[in-house]
């Protein structure tokens, strides 16, 4: 017993440990675009001119040696934890196979070739090497890692996997409301052009359909920068049904997202409140170790059967008590589903 709570000991303080070191790194991305964390830095580059080559200076901005430091010491120890993940995993495929591991490997791996290119001072490694920095911005995908330590994560991740459907649909709606809006608020601004003007554009915001794309987008979806905006009484008319029709819009799929937000976050709490039992060797799992158990069944469902025989309320009743245990397993296994009509559809599970 003692064992095992050093090893439950050890686990939580590592868990912690990839927590810390996951701030840490996206605090240090973030402040790595701060003017306060960069200097000016000479850099010698060699120009081939024909059969001459000259080495010529330029200046650049780096981060301080400090950031730098911090995140090389975050990087090794989301090495060392990724080479044991892999190491230890049994199933070196599903390991392989999942996205939060190929994040991790995405996100080390810019580190190193940096770290090994900054050292030569050709011209192919430096365009190589101004792609990595280029592409410092998948460092910030570590913070997908934090599913691994909260449940609030976990669970808004397979609300969106269960409610792909209504995405789906919310993006095609948007997709036909923005092409209706942007097309007739085209329309609608060109009638109101003056009669010199043989573009019809020059008094208002919408000079094409594809530019108006962009306000119908920001108007759909309630947002309004106000950079762009109609300029006549029947593009105000148009603007003001676009705003309406983008509020109907969103409305309709969104319930549907939230019913499953909520039926998620209820089951994992239910899972995080039941208690942990122990679980029992049994030689022989043919037969079951509790016997007051094991005979209260039989006796039920002898019961069960001989009601259901005589009396189709009988049967109804034990249908529905079948039902409810199946559901009750089913919470106990941290699995949900759903029977309609005597069929059982699998939902979800959310560990």
């Amino acid at each position: 017993m003692m064992l095992v709570n050093c090893f439950i000991c050890l686990m939580q303080g590592v868990a912690l440990a990839s927590l810390f070191f996951i701030l840490v790194s996206i605090t240090t991305f973030c402040l790595e675009t701060h003017e306060a964390f960069n200097v000016m830095q000479n850099r010698t580059e060699q120009v081939v001119v024909g059969n001459v080559t000259r080495e010529v200076e330029r200046r650049e901005m780096v981060t301080k040696p400090i950031l730098n430091m911090v995140e090389g010491v975050c990087v090794v120890w989301f090495t060392f934890e990724f080479l044991v993940r892999i190491i230890c995993c049994p199933n070196k495929v599903v390991f392989i196979k999942n996205t939060l591991n190929i994040i991790d490997f995405v996100a080390i791996l810019p580190f190193y070739l940096e770290m090994g290119l900054s050292s030569l001072s050709s011209k192919a490694a430096s365009d190589v090497l101004g792609f990595l920095r280029v592409v410092r911005f998948v460092r910030i995908l570590r913070i997908f890692k934090l599913t691994r330590h909260f449940v609030g994560l976990r669970v808004l991740g397979h609300t969106l996997r269960a409610s792909v459907n209504e995405f789906l649909l919310l993006i095609i709606f948007l997709a036909l409301g923005v092409l209706i809006f942007a097309t007739m608020i085209y329309y609608a601004e060109r009638i109101g052009a003056k009669p010199d003007d043989p573009t019809g554009s020059n008094h208002t915001h919408f000079k094409n359909i594809p530019i108006s794309f962009w306000w119908a987008v920001v108007t759909m979806t309630t947002l309004g920068y106000g950079d762009m905006y109609p300029q006549t009484w029947l593009g105000m008319m148009v603007g003001a049904l676009c705003a309406l029709a983008g509020v109907l819009t969103i409305a309709m799929p969104v319930p549907v997202i939230v019913n499953n937000f909520g039926m998620y976050y209820s089951l994992a709490m239910a899972k995080q409140k039941l208690p942990k039992k122990k679980k029992k060797h049994n030689p022989n799992p043919d037969i079951p170790t509790d016997s007051a158990s094991f005979g209260k069944s039989e006796t039920n469902s002898h019961r069960d059967s001989t009601q259901s025989d005589t009396c189709p309320l009988a049967a109804e009743e034990s249908a529905s008590r079948n039902r409810s245990g199946q559901v009750q397993a089913a919470i106990l296994k941290g699995q949900f589903t759903q029977i309609r009509g005597g069929k059982k559809r699998f939902l979800f599970s959310v560990f």
